[in-house]
């Protein structure tokens, strides 16, 4: 069956991210043949989002339709180069988590991404969120807080804006070739959050090592439209 066949759309009334980051020698080895590690010096990054989503269905159907769900994603910072020479940047799906078992099988049917089942719990204030989940990923942070994690390898938040996702595209690996999935959205303003702690026990245990919290950042009332895939032989080396 071919993935990421149609467009997608949804809302997302809020997404919180977080960005890791680790040593580029560890994370290397994750990125798919084909794709290359989207470094900073010495660090990779790795990237948790928890997105809580609102009518998610094919492009052109109504609102009706949509399914409504919780996703947690794991991903990497990675860039493509194409045969042609064209050059994306993009993000690695690594996994994916969903509080709805419906969603666990359409996703695992018709995306790359992974899906996983997970219990969720949610605990959201007007100075504070807190995420987790039954996998063990954990995300406190503080609403009007934008400062840096302490140990982040990013010196100012410009710097870590980069890192903060959302990439343009989203990447997999298939036959030879790479998946491209582009995303595109309105009312992206994404805005720091003060990190309290931070969890991740998929990403650490794939990366092989202790990861340093490096940024969070929150978005509201976004709409997101994930376009059909298309296939690219990646560059000879």
């Amino acid at each position: 069956m071919i993935r990421h066949a149609f467009p997608v759309v949804a809302h997302f009334d809020w997404a919180v991210a977080v960005t890791f980051a680790a040593p580029r020698g560890n994370l290397e080895r994750l990125v798919a043949p084909g794709l290359t590690l989207d470094a900073d010096g010495p660090n990779g990054f790795l990237a948790a989002a928890c997105v809580a989503t609102r009518g998610l269905r094919p492009a052109g159907l109504p609102r009706v339709f949509g399914t409504d769900f919780f996703l947690a994603g794991y991903r990497i910072f990675t860039r493509f180069m194409s045969e042609e020479g064209e050059q994306y940047r993009g993000l690695q799906i690594l996994g994916s988590e969903t509080d709805r078992w419906p969603m666990v099988a359409a996703g695992r049917l018709l995306t790359h991404y992974g899906y996983r089942h997970c219990r969720v719990r949610v605990e959201r204030t007007e100075e504070r969120i807190a995420i987790s989940t039954s996998s063990g990923l954990e995300i406190e942070a503080l609403a009007h807080s934008s400062a840096l994690p302490p140990e982040s390898v990013f010196g100012t938040w410009d710097e870590a804006r980069r890192y903060a996702g959302p990439a343009p595209y989203t990447f997999a690996a298939e036959d030879g070739r790479i998946v491209c999935v582009r995303g595109a959205r309105t009312n992206w303003k994404p805005r720091p959050i003060g990190l309290v702690r931070a969890r991740a026990p998929l990403l650490e245990t794939l990366a092989g090592t202790t990861l340093t919290p490096a940024a969070a950042f929150l978005v509201e009332n976004v709409d997101y439209r994930w376009e059909r895939a298309f296939r690219r032989r990646p560059a000879r080396p």
